[in-house]
C-alpha cells in the first residue's frame, strides 16, 4: 500500500517520522534506538534522508601548510539503511531522492536498487546547496529542479532508461511526495512562486506534500488555504520538530528561514537550561499538534534528529 493510501486509510491523524543515516564510520545502534522509541505510535512510514558529497580539506604530505581537497559523503548508505529498517521492522520506508550531488545516471542506479528491494515510495527533493556553494549548482549531467527529477522518475515508471533504452522487465512503479514551505523557500522570490512550483510538482505526479518545519500554525493554515485556492488538492502534511535546546532560538530561524511566534520566544527566554527548553518544547509541541489535529490534518510528520525523546513525550499525549 502506497503512502497516500496509508494516510487516507488511517483512523485519525497518521503518525510518521524522519531519520538520518549514521555518520560514516558509525553503526546503526542509535538509529535503531530511535525507531524502537517511536514505533509504539504505529508510524505509517519512516523517511530516510539522503546526503550529498561535499568538499573537505585535509593536510597533505606536500609540505607545511599544504592541503588536499577531498570529496566526502558524511552520511552514506541511505539505500542500505532503508533495506535494514524494512527488514527489521516491516514499516514502510520512504527514502529521499535528491537532485543535489547526484547525476541522472546515479539516480537511475538508486531507483534500480530500490526497486530490487521492493521499496517504491519516495520523497523527491532538489536538496540543499553544497556548503562551499553560494547558490545551488546541479551536478554535470544532473538535475537543477525537483520537477526535473520527477520527470526522470516518471520516464522510469513508463519503462524508459535515461539513455532511451527500454526497461525490458519493468517492476512496480514509484509513487512519491514532495516538499513545501509554509514560510517560503529561502531562494523563492515570493510566496506565489512557491505555490506555482508546488502546483507544478503535483501536476507531474506528487501525491502529497510535507512541509518544512514551523512553529506558528497560522503560517500553515494560511499556506494550505492559499494552496487550495490555487487548485492544489493533495494532502499537505505538517512537519514538526520539537524545540530541544536554547541555542535553537537563534539557530532555527537562521537555518530554516522561519519565524518563531512571540509567545514561544517569551517562554523560551524564561528558560535557564536546555532541559527547561526541551520541557517547554514538549508543551509547545503538544498544543501545536492538538490544534493541527483539531483542524483535521491527515497526518503529522516529525523530524526526529536530536528530538526523539521529545517526540515520544508529545506522541504519548496526542495519539
Amino acid at each position: 500500500m502506497a503512502i497516500l493510501d496509508l494516510i487516507n486509510s488511517a483512523k485519525g491523524t497518521a503518525f510518521s517520522f524522519e531519520v538520518l543515516p549514521p555518520l560514516k564510520g558509525f553503526g546503526m545502534e542509535k538509529l535503531f534506538e530511535t525507531v524502537d522509541l517511536l514505533r509504539e505510535f504505529d508510524p505509517k512510514y519512516i523517511n530516510i534522508t539522503t546526503h550529498r558529497s561535499e568538499y573537505v580539506y585535509r593536510p597533505s604530505d606536500d609540505g607545511p601548510g599544504a592541503f588536499r581537497r577531498l570529496r566526502l559523503r558524511r552520511r552514506p548508505g541511505t539505500v542500505a539503511v532503508a533495506a535494514a529498517l524494512k527488514t527489521r521492522y516491516g514499516i514502510p520506508i520512504v527514502p529521499h531522492i535528491l537532485c543535489s550531488g547526484f547525476t541522472r545516471e546515479e539516480t537511475e542506479y538508486v531507483l534500480l536498487d530500490l526497486q530490487f528491494l521492493g521499496i517504491t515510495d519516495l520523497l523527491v527533493l532538489r536538496g540543499d546547496k553544497a556548503p562551499h556553494e553560494k547558490r545551488f549548482i546541479p551536478e554535470p549531467e544532473g538535475h537543477a529542479h525537483a520537477t526535473d527529477l520527477e520527470e526522470q522518475i516518471n520516464r522510469f515508471n513508463r519503462g524508459i532508461f535515461e539513455d532511451g533504452e527500454p526497461i525490458k522487465q519493468p517492476l512496480p512503479p514509484f509513487r512519491y511526495g514532495v516538499a513545501c514551505y509554509p514560510e517560503k523557500h529561502e531562494e523563492s522570490p515570493n510566496p506565489e512562486a512557491d505555490l506555482y512550483w508546488l502546483r507544478r510538482k503535483v501536476e507531474l505526479g506528487a501525491e502529497y506534500a510535507v512541509t518544512q518545519l514551523f512553529y506558528d500554525n497560522r503560517k500553515y493554515f494560511s499556506f494550505v488555504e492559499r494552496a487550495r485556492k490555487a487548485g492544489i488538492t493533495v494532502p499537505i502534511i505538517p512537519g514538526i520538530k520539537p524545540f530541544t535546546r536554547l541555542a535553537q532560538l537563534s539557530v532555527l530561524p537562521k537555518t530554516f528561514r522561519i519565524d518563531l511566534p512571540q509567545d514561544m520566544v517569551d517562554g523560551l527566554s524564561r528558560c535557564k537550561t536546555d532541559d527547561e527548553a526541551a520541557a517547554f518544547g514538549v508543551e509547545w509541541g503538544i498544543q501545536q499538534c492538538r490544534e493541527l489535529m483539531a483542524h483535521g490534518v491527515p497526518s503529522i510528520h516529525f523530524y526526529s534528529v536530536g528530538a526523539a525523546q521529545s517526540i515520544r513525550a508529545i506522541a504519548r499525549e496526542i495519539y
